[in-house]
């Protein structure tokens, strides 16, 4: 979906480094299929940068010594022996050829290179015969097609997409089974992820990432009217295509709201991703609002503009706690040039307490649309602390008689407590003043 990407490689481990069995021996690779790794194995190591081209060449030199002892080793046993790669990503490549050759099958549907892969799917880019037009394909590899729960997310994912009709959401074609394999046909877009321009430039500024997260609150507004909350977003499943459109993807954990069943066998559990979370999907609630995909959006918005995700930790169940139970630190505090109304924004989005949020992607578009005209948002407000206001006027009235000449003996103490009582009257009317103006917003 995005544009290609260079393969991640595992680094390797102790494990990694046993020597493999003979690839004829393994299962689910008969010989034919074997041969056909096997033929092409040294062009994949040195395509996805794993050794060089003389690397190679010593390896296929000690492939044929080994030859001529018959002891039946193949390429892959002399690349993982040697330490050139490791099991684990000798796997991955077997993988990637063997969803890549069932793809050739898919009726209809001719393929031009691999985009990517993640932890469930590799996806291609691929052209549709019938209407001459790019797509992306998502395959399931084979070892998760015999995962009841693996492949009944890839199904829901298709079905959610299908339901959804929006300039902002990547677009459905087709969903269905080529032999072992399930596939999943979507809109190609053409361009970066969210997450790539982080990495690229560290951080957005106001201005670039305005236009985006309208884009997107556009798209939910569209998949929470139809009944759907998306639940995961996140960087990565924002996409920007080069003529400037945004589109929404990666529908595999959304719920249809009014999903009783799946609530229920869902409760209990979090599911997202850790940093851009929602408190309410942290601790397993059952009734699960747009409200939610608010306070992920706002954590991707937080992200963009700082450069830094709103809660980081030591690994995810730390990160998940902070959720909970730290206070954000305001964007503003981190990138100085953002506006007091886009900080402000960015804070209601991710209010810990749903009541306290966005309730809907509508009044978060109107915010954001102030914001872009140079007017202060109508629902995001700044907050007053006023245990902290409370706090300083206490601190001052205890301070304010060590200034105070001494009394005459015999005098009246009235003297001595006039100065606290102005004080903190005029602490009061501040407060007052405050309120009063925030009213008339």
């Amino acid at each position: 979906m995005t544009k290609e990407q260079k393969h991640n490689s595992d680094s390797g481990t102790a494990e990694d480094t046993k020597p493999t069995t003979s690839s004829n021996d393994k299962a689910g690779s008969p010989g034919a299929s074997t041969f056909g790794f096997e033929t092409i194995l040294g062009k994949l190591v040195v395509d996805n940068g794993l050794v060089t081209q003389e690397e190679l060449s010593e390896c296929t030199s000690l492939l044929q010594d080994a030859e001529g002892n018959a002891t039946g080793h193949t390429l892959g046993d002399v690349l993982v022996n040697h330490q050139f790669v490791t099991r684990r990503q000798l796997d991955r490549l077997q993988t990637d050829f063997d969803t890549r050759k069932s793809t050739q099958r898919i009726q209809g549907y001719r393929i031009i290179r691999k985009l990517g892969a993640g932890a469930m799917a590799t996806v291609f880019l691929a052209q549709q015969e019938s209407l001459d037009r790019p797509v992306a394909i998502k395959v399931l590899p084979k070892k998760f097609s015999e995962n009841e729960d693996f492949l009944e997310r890839f199904y829901k994912e298709g079905r959610a997409a299908a339901k959804l009709n929006d300039a902002n959401i990547v677009q459905a074609y087709d969903v269905g089974q080529s032999g072992e394999y399930h596939y999943f046909v979507m809109e190609y877009v053409d361009g970066d992820t969210v997450y790539e321009q982080i990495v690229e430039k560290k951080q957005l500024s106001e201005q670039e990432a305005l236009p985006i997260i309208r884009q997107v609150a556009q798209a939910l507004q569209h998949a929470h009217k139809v009944g759907f909350i998306h639940r995961d977003i996140k960087p990565k499943n924002i996409m920007i295509a080069n003529n400037g459109d945004v589109k929404l993807a990666d529908l595999g954990l959304a719920r249809a709201v009014d999903d009783a069943e799946a609530a229920e066998a869902e409760a209990g559990r979090a599911y997202g991703t850790p940093y851009y979370i929602s408190p309410e999907q942290i601790r397993g609630k059952k009734e699960i609002t747009p409200a939610a995909d608010i306070y992920g959006l706002g954590a991707t918005l937080y992200h963009m503009v700082t450069g830094k995700v709103p809660f980081s930790g030591k690994n995810p169940s730390d990160v998940m706690h902070r959720h909970l139970k730290e206070d954000l630190v305001p964007p503003d505090h981190l990138n100085s040039s953002l506006s007091a109304g886009f900080s402000q924004v960015i804070e209601m989005m991710m209010a810990k307490d749903v009541s306290q949020r966005y309730q809907n992607a509508s009044d978060l578009i109107e915010d954001l649309d102030a914001v872009v005209s140079g007017r202060s948002p109508q629902y995001a407000q700044p907050t007053l602390d006023f245990a902290k206001l409370a706090e300083v006027a206490k601190a001052t009235s205890s301070d304010a008689p060590m200034q105070q000449s001494e009394a005459k003996p015999g005098g009246s103490d009235l003297s001595s407590m006039l100065l606290p009582m102005l004080i903190g009257s005029g602490v009061l009317n501040i407060i007052l003043l405050v309120l009063w103006l925030l009213s008339l917003k």
